[in-house]
């Protein structure tokens, strides 16, 4: 198939392939004329590189995985890098949310100290109730 084939079936543009084949994850065969030329295995491994973009790798992430497609593996996340690669990113994610909890957790805080001042300044303002 050629690229725009390619480009409609993945979901994605041709400028995106290209981009992607500037950086060494996919890899067209020329016909005699010099266009791409695309087989099966390549649209599967832009549907990984999708999916895996889609989740926040990126492109350097994304080669363990392509790689493991093209050994012959029917996913890309069984390899020992691609593996590798996996428990990095859970490792970064719950580093994210712990501080994301830190952060919640504080802004929860002073929000109650506001809440809490701002009542306490209505009732000095107001005076006794009477």
């Amino acid at each position: 198939m050629r690229i725009g084939e390619l480009a409609q079936r993945a979901g994605t543009s041709t400028r995106t392939l290209r981009y992607y084949e500037a950086h060494g994850l996919v890899r067209p065969n020329r016909s005699a004329n010099g266009y791409r030329v695309y087989d099966e295995a390549e649209l599967r491994v832009v549907r990984e590189i999708r999916s895996l973009l889609a989740i926040g790798f990126g492109l350097d992430d994304i080669r363990p995985f392509v790689a493991c497609l093209r050994a012959g593996h029917d996913s890309g996340d069984v390899c020992p890098d691609s593996v590798a690669v996996l428990r990095r990113k859970l490792a970064e994610v719950d580093d994210y949310l712990d501080r994301l909890g830190d952060v919640r957790r504080r802004l929860h805080d002073q929000l109650a100290r506001a809440i809490a001042h701002r009542e306490e300044t209505c009732l000095r303002t107001r005076g006794p109730a009477g």
